[in-house]
């Protein structure tokens, strides 16, 4: 395991798991939400972004957290683990909520409102997107290392084996 993508729902307590998974592997690891999103909440272009994450591929070892599912593919082709939290909407949203007002290492500004925009995505997460998901994990099953955790619980005994 030396390259490394987590991807889940938002709320699923991806960057958690992360930061616990960089502390127990001492792997280097990278935010697409930092990259994306500027500190006054605007973004990066798409080429920008593209080629910050070409320069992240060119490293020996990473473990890059986040979703965006437009890059998944060439992510997937670049990682050799993949880490999955396919947790219940209702843990996505208690995550999600959680989160508000406290201040995270892996997004550039304090959310200080549970956006519904937001929730609607998180609520729409599992119809729209992770059939797509597992798609692509289907596809490339046979050549990288995939881990599907369906509970918080199996994230806590995964990093309690490490």
């Amino acid at each position: 395991m030396q390259k490394v993508i987590i991807i889940g729902s938002p709320g699923a307590g991806k960057s958690t798991f992360a930061r616990k998974l960089r502390d127990v592997s001492g792997l280097p690891l990278y935010y697409l939400d930092l990259i994306w999103h500027k500190p006054d909440q605007t973004n990066i272009t798409r080429e920008e972004f593209d080629i910050q994450l070409q320069t992240i591929f060119r490293k020996e070892r990473w473990i890059l957290d986040g979703n965006y599912l437009r890059t998944l593919e060439v992510r997937l082709s670049a990682c050799d683990t993949v880490f999955l939290l396919d947790f219940p909407v209702e843990v996505c949203l208690s995550g999600a909520q959680s989160r508000i007002g406290k201040q995270r290492e892996d997004l550039p500004w304090l959310e200080t409102v549970f956006d519904e925009e937001f929730r609607q995505w998180i609520l729409s997460f599992p119809v729209e997107q992770l059939p797509y998901i597992y798609k692509l994990l289907e596809k490339y099953r046979k050549n990288k290392h995939i881990v599907v955790f369906k509970s918080r619980k199996e994230t806590e005994e995964y990093l309690q084996k490490y």
